[in-house]
């Protein structure tokens, strides 16, 4: 804290001194993914150094705010600390009249104004992330398919429908499409973010060892490529 301070400091940093919320919350968002990458990749000293990205992200936005007389980073533990103990009654309080987790969660949404069962899903979410965390909370209310043999036909559905449609209406409807494979993926289980994630490494790797195994590969042609993404995935299978 007293390192950003000085940051912020009329003779600290004109860098500094000129972001707001809204301009590092960008960079919170990334280093947060950052810290994902380096436990995904198993690497201590790497999570280590990334922690401390996120958590000067955490750092910034309470000297931001306490420069403006809101709150201070103090304020943000405390705020933490209330909450973690509140919605843990069974180790912090008296267990035999704990409510349990949703029920406390429910009732700190009736004191926000919004108190729809949708309510304080960021906007900020990726799209992917925030369209799993939506369907996780319309299904708390029941409003949820049984099983996965729903959202799979909505997938069919929705495959039609994008192929009948009208081009002002075509990215609603695949819109749609991405929204019905993330509640299929859920049903089945997996966590959709994760899962496309792997799939996007797996797809990364492929190409690079595609792009290793073939000279010039940007003039070989669409059935040459073709035939060394097969090569690549038969190795890989073997």
């Amino acid at each position: 804290m007293a390192i950003m301070a000085r940051l912020r400091g009329s003779d600290g940093c004109d860098w500094d001194r000129a972001q707001t919320f809204a301009t590092i919350a960008p960079y919170t968002i990334e280093e947060a993914y950052e810290v994902a990458d380096a436990i995904e990749r198993n690497d201590p000293a790497d999570i280590k150094d990334e922690l401390g990205d996120l958590l000067l992200q955490v750092v910034f936005h309470s000297r931001i705010a306490e420069e403006a007389g809101q709150f201070t980073l103090a304020d943000v533990v405390a705020s933490i600390s209330d909450k973690m103990e509140r919605r843990h009654p069974h180790i912090f309080g008296d267990a035999a009249t704990s409510p349990g987790w949703e029920a406390i969660k429910a009732s700190e949404r009736d004191d926000r104004s919004d108190t729809s069962a949708l309510a304080g899903v960021a906007l900020a979410l990726p799209a992917l992330l925030r369209a799993e965390k939506l369907q996780k909370r319309a299904a708390r209310t029941g409003f949820d398919w049984p099983d996965a043999d729903g959202p799979r036909a909505k997938i069919i559905e929705e495959l039609e429908e994008i192929a009948q449609s009208s081009p002002d209406k075509l990215a609603e409807e695949a819109g749609d499409l991405l929204f019905a494979v993330v509640n299929y993926v859920r049903h089945l289980g997996l966590d959709p973010e994760a899962t496309l994630r792997a799939a996007n490494k797996k797809f990364e790797r492929r190409f690079r060892a595609m792009e290793a195994a073939g000279p010039a590969f940007p003039t070989l042609t669409l059935e040459q490529q073709e035939a060394l993404w097969r090569g690549v995935k038969d190795t890989e299978q073997r």
